[in-house]
């Protein structure tokens, strides 16, 4: 079973490429964040506007084995994480179950190079292969900043879904890099804003 750690976060604006820079930094404190099945961290919400600026709102949120949940927030509760000349504080978190809900969705799902189309048949394969039977709505591609470059990707919408099976996606994600908050679903209300 897992749940979603969210401990608030104090710092300045982060770089474009701070997800790969947290992933790094919190895989000092929990080398098994991201390679846990289902494990990984979901995307800072950041202050709109751009420039990478955090808002009083913003959330570092986890998705961590229940049973591990309170060691990792021991673990980060206070500590400040290094993300090259950043840094970001972390206040006390709190413990979200994961509820299932008839829609799902995904900021960023990487492609691994496919095209759209060759991407939702990925997906579909995925999606088969945990006995879950739903519609999917792609969103716009999207570029992800990572040193050396960036993985593309898509914002993925699933729609349909029953509790059982809402439930299985949650706890297992699609695509690869978890650890860098790609292929983590949280529920949505309605599709209007997948392509946003």
């Amino acid at each position: 079973m897992l749940v979603d750690l969210a401990f608030p976060v104090q710092g300045p604006a982060v770089p474009a490429d701070h997800r790969a820079l947290l992933a790094a930094a919190l895989a000092e404190r929990l080398p098994w964040l991201g390679v846990l099945p289902g494990t990984g961290m979901h995307r800072l919400n950041l202050a709109h506007g751009g420039g990478g600026l955090l808002s009083g709102r913003t959330r570092l949120t986890l998705r961590v084995p229940d049973d591990r949940a309170d060691v990792a927030a021991q673990q980060l509760s206070g500590v400040e994480l290094a993300l090259g000349g950043v840094t970001l504080r972390l206040g006390a978190p709190t413990l979200r179950p994961l509820l299932p809900h008839r829609t799902l969705y995904a900021h960023f799902v990487d492609a691994e190079g496919d095209d759209e189309p060759a991407f939702l048949a990925r997906m579909d394969r995925e999606l088969q292969a945990l006995g879950v039977a739903c519609s999917t709505v792609c969103g716009r591609e999207q570029a992800l900043p990572v040193p050396g470059g960036q993985l593309v990707g898509y914002s993925l919408l699933l729609d349909g879904l029953v509790p059982d099976t809402a439930l299985r996606v949650l706890e297992a994600g699609l695509g690869a890099h978890r650890a860098m908050g790609c292929g983590l679903f949280v529920p949505h209300k309605s599709a209007a804003a997948v392509g946003a």
